[in-house]
């Protein structure tokens, strides 16, 4: 009788097991650029002395990083693969009681990283790592629109929680140095990515089944704002994705005479 028991056990065990890896994909796939790669001058100049709090911010530079394409693979950086919504099941290593506090800092009159995935309710953390002060505001469409002031090396951190998902990332900035930009992706599930300096991105522990996706970038804007996959059990790999930009987006901000049409690249 007890032996019995205990095949019957490990036969649910083992049935267990096999739905649960027949229920889960993972996707992958590359964004390259195509055309002539831009050279993008720096937002503040290595040693520029004319810069605000020049003695912090011009001691390193300040690099454009709205767009950063690898010379040699010539993969997009940071550009962010979503769904668009939660679906019905969510992997439990992806869904924690408690979930991580996302640290953003400023660093060099940078905002690091420069784009950053956070949870619907999920605390962030803002750090000031300069002997600069910073006033930083984010600019949501759902959540209430905040903005704190951050004083030199203080150490006591900002904290602050975002209730509602975002349909696209929101920026960061910062009133004292304008050039200062990031971005938060706000989710209400965890399957949110970006691409990697060479352009790659990979999502783990997907629901099979059909699902919608969106594909953003902070210059481009919607590279594919429906993005339909059928993930499978394992992994499928996409071909490359390629991009060509125009020279109205390659600019950093469009002229206020540019058509509605042109500024859709920026905003939706």
């Amino acid at each position: 009788m007890f032996s019995r028991t205990v095949c019957f056990i490990a036969f649910l065990l083992a049935s267990s097991l096999t739905v649960q890896a027949e229920e889960w994909g993972s996707i992958s796939g590359r964004i390259l650029f195509d055309g002539e790669i831009p050279e993008l001058k720096p937002l503040v100049e290595k040693g520029s002395t004319t810069a605000k709090d020049a003695a912090i911010c011009g001691k390193l530079g300040v690099p454009d990083e709205s767009l950063l394409i690898d010379p040699k693979t010539r993969g997009v950086a940071n550009v962010a693969i979503y769904l668009m919504e939660a679906p019905e099941r969510i992997h439990p290593d992806l869904n924690p009681d408690e979930l991580p506090d996302v640290i953003i800092r400023a660093q060099g009159c940078r905002i690091v990283p420069h784009i950053s995935l956070i949870r619907a309710g999920q605390t962030l953390r803002y750090r000031i790592e300069d002997k600069a002060g910073h006033n930083i505001h984010y600019y949501p469409f759902a959540n209430n629109a905040e903005g704190f002031i951050l004083a030199p090396n203080d150490l006591r951190e900002q904290k602050f929680v975002l209730k509602l998902p975002e349909t696209r990332p929101i920026k960061m900035g910062c009133d004292i140095h304008t050039y200062m930009v990031g971005w938060l992706l706000v989710l209400d599930h965890p399957y949110g990515t970006f691409t990697d300096q060479q352009g790659w991105f990979r999502m783990e522990k997907l629901p099979v089944g059909q699902h919608e996706f969106r594909i953003w970038h902070e210059r481009y804007g919607w590279i594919d704002k429906a993005w339909k996959v059928d993930v499978v059990l394992g992994e499928t790999r996409f071909p490359a994705r390629h991009v060509t930009m125009p020279e109205d987006v390659r600019r950093r901000t469009p002229p206020a005479s540019e058509s509605k049409k042109q500024g859709q690249h920026y905003v939706d």
